[in-house]
């Protein structure tokens, strides 16, 4: 969300394992009206495997999100809420 504020697009990228954490991510600002999907991209790398001493395939993602027309109007709400619920801690 901080990158969406300064950025009208934003790439998450990811290898391997952590592919299932990015698209997660992407899916979670979608799903809060905060992100559309603009492009996704999906591809194989060569990385050294220092165990094995040759190169191993893995798979990369590309996903690049755009701000939403509601993006700032949400985070603001967003600011809001944390301010009062702030305020309610500071009176009990």
């Amino acid at each position: 969300q901080r990158y969406m504020q300064l950025h009208e697009e934003v790439e998450l990228s990811a290898l391997g394992m952590a592919i299932a954490t990015v698209v997660t991510v992407a899916e979670i600002l979608k799903n809060n009206g905060l992100a559309v999907e603009k492009k996704i991209m999906t591809s194989t790398v060569d990385v050294k495997d220092d165990t094995r001493n040759r190169p191993i395939q893995k798979a990369k993602i590309e996903i690049l999100i755009g701000k939403t027309e509601k993006f700032d109007e949400l985070m603001a709400a967003a600011a809001e809420e944390r301010e009062a619920a702030g305020a309610e801690e500071e009176q009990s």
